[in-house]
């Protein structure tokens, strides 16, 4: 008797077709997920996008082109090629004005490093009191024009309170933005008051990302709070404090507001500052050419000023662990 023999039945995995259909749903789920989020990041994204090519790369490009031709609103712009760079270079009022802006960046940036630094320390060191740090900041809730205006009055050789105070000193009165040594320090002053609560701040958030067990380590080892300051403190701190320096020169150099409403650029150019002559050239005398041509070259400066900062500093890199 022969019996037959037949093949094994092969084997399938129970619920195999399924688990592929599952998986290939899932992808497909994950991809229009993706897809939705990418729209809705593109939705929120779009006006700050819109803005930005408006309102910052359109008027930059806009700039830059108008630099090599002259226009004055009222006529087409003209082709000129280097004409406006080369005048700037033999200008002696734009030479003026560049070395009065650099000496105010140097005062404001100095004095006001130096300020936001000690009051962020002791803002860290001595008092988390959220109060002292909205006192501190109220001056910077205040405009540029008005804080101008308030101490231009205060400052006012005559009726000014500051004067008056002086006087009642028994020291003679001060022209203090009247007078050509004087107008630049007390500008560059008046600055420092209003914006240094602001940096600080900005500093206070970076010394909160110090490790306090370092501070009491270093206490235990018995040194003083000078010798932590220099060995912790600061090394710590630099990349935010490279970080703040950038922001405020950029800041100082265009400065212009302070100037507009408390010295007009007087007396005798000693407060010309870039910004106030390019604002002058423009609206004043109607060359956009010529004030394009000198903005660009402020952007061309502050742009090898921030490159140089970010490299001197080591801005990117950080000595915590």
């Amino acid at each position: 008797m022969t019996i037959a023999s037949s093949s094994p039945p092969s084997r399938l995995p129970v619920g195999g077709g399924e688990t592929a259909g599952t998986t290939t749903g899932t992808r497909k789920a994950r991809a229009r997920e993706g897809g939705g989020d990418g729209r809705l990041a593109a939705v929120f994204i779009a006006p700050a996008l819109l803005g930005y090519l408006v309102f910052l790369l359109w008027p930059t490009l806009r700039g830059i082109y108008l630099s090599f031709t002259r226009f004055n609103l009222l006529t087409p712009a003209e082709w000129v090629g280097l004409d406006n760079y080369v005048r700037m270079v033999h200008d002696p009022i734009f030479w003026n004005s560049l070395t009065v802006t650099v000496e105010y960046v140097v005062i404001n940036i100095g004095v006001q490093t130096v300020a936001a630094l000690a009051i962020a320390v002791l803002l860290q060191r001595l008092t988390q009191s959220a109060t002292l740090r909205g006192v501190v900041l109220t001056p910077y809730l205040m405009s540029n024009v008005v804080a101008g205006l308030v101490w231009l009055w205060i400052l006012d050789t005559q009726l000014g309170i500051g004067n008056q105070i002086i006087s009642g000193l028994g020291f003679d009165r001060i022209p203090f933005l009247n007078d050509e040594t004087w107008a630049i320090p007390t500008i560059a002053l008046i600055n420092v008051w209003r914006h240094v609560g602001y940096t600080a701040l900005l500093l206070f958030a970076g010394l909160q990302a110090i490790p306090n067990d370092m501070y009491e380590a270093a206490k235990v080892d018995g040194a003083s709070e000078w010798r932590m300051f220099w060995r912790i403190t600061m090394p710590l701190l630099r990349p935010v404090l490279a970080v703040v320096l950038i922001m405020t020169v950029i800041g100082s150099f265009q400065v212009f507001d302070t100037v507009a409403v408390t010295t007009a650029g007087g007396p005798a150019n000693a407060t010309n500052v870039l910004q106030y002559y390019i604002y002058g050239s423009a609206f004043g005398r109607f060359q956009f050419g010529y004030a394009s041509a000198m903005s660009v070259a402020l952007l061309v400066v502050l742009s090898a000023i921030t490159v140089l900062q970010y490299r001197l500093t080591r801005a990117g890199r950080t000595d915590l662990g």
